[in-house]
């Protein structure tokens, strides 16, 4: 006999009708978190410096049948992530979910890192995040709903050689997100991060599969592979909807065991 459906609850993960904001939305796992909200129901916007780029996610969110607008945006110009809120605001009249994918890294021994170096990384990923937070933030808050999916990293939690300032902004991250949730909680807008596992993007591949370092991260990792990108749209999806409802201030690994590993073999 075929069990029934609980229509209830499977819906509870459908974000149509929604607006996604997605801040670094068009490479690596941003681009994937964007077309799994898509896929999801919602009408994305994915946002990044590099107009090629934003034309082709576009391009494929429309190919989900989803409403999507072509914005540049640069998270180190606060008025630059200011027009992208209104344009959105323009076209679509709200927004309820905001993903924070924007981030970057040096690798260099932390003795050598110039503090120009160390101030670029976190006001990338760090302040970066916040001004998004801020600008789009308060339109939730008015709104009386929303979501915002701050993504942190593995180096929120434990050290990677020679990538501090990456590790102390992405602990920031996940500081920050905390923050926020307890905030923004009264008025129904939840505030939640994503760490990735180790992911093999075009920027990283090759590091991956064929230095020490890469097959170091296999061994630490009990499932014995690196993540597919596809795999963190789940969590985003999740953290966006409904079924997600009374989640907030929470960071979910997305790491096939790797914080959970002490010895493996």
């Amino acid at each position: 006999m075929e069990t029934p459906r609980n229509d209830r609850s499977t819906s509870t993960f459908d974000l149509s009708g929604r607006c996604a904001v997605v801040v670094g939305g068009t490479s690596g796992l941003g681009r994937e978190i964007a077309l799994g909200l898509a896929r999801a129901g919602a009408n994305v916007v994915a946002s990044s410096r590099r107009s090629e780029q934003v034309e082709e996610v576009a391009a494929a969110i429309e190919a989900e049948g989803r409403r999507t607008l072509r914005l540049c945006s640069d998270v180190l110009q606060r008025d630059s992530l200011e027009a992208l809120h209104a344009g959105v605001l323009q076209e679509f009249g709200s927004v309820e979910i905001l993903v924070n994918a924007a981030g970057i890294t040096a690798r260099l021994p932390t003795i050598d890192c110039p503090e120009e170096t160390w101030q670029r990384i976190f006001d990338t990923n760090l302040t970066g995040t916040l001004r998004a937070c801020q600008i789009f933030g308060r339109t939730m808050l008015e709104q009386g709903r929303g979501s915002i999916i701050n993504i942190a990293s593995l180096s929120s939690f434990v050290a990677f050689h020679e990538v501090a300032a990456y590790g102390a902004s992405k602990a920031g991250v996940a500081a920050l997100t905390r923050s926020l949730a307890v905030e923004f909680a009264a008025k129904n807008v939840r505030v939640n991060g994503i760490a990735p596992g180790i992911f093999p993007t075009d920027l990283n591949r090759e590091l991956l599969f064929t230095t020490a370092r890469g097959r170091e991260e296999i061994l630490r990792t009990p499932m014995a592979r690196f993540g597919r990108l596809e795999e963190v749209a789940g969590a985003a999806v999740f953290l966006a909807s409904d079924a997600a409802s009374f989640v907030t201030g929470e960071i979910l690994t997305v790491d096939g065991g790797y914080l959970a590993s002490g010895v493996n073999q």
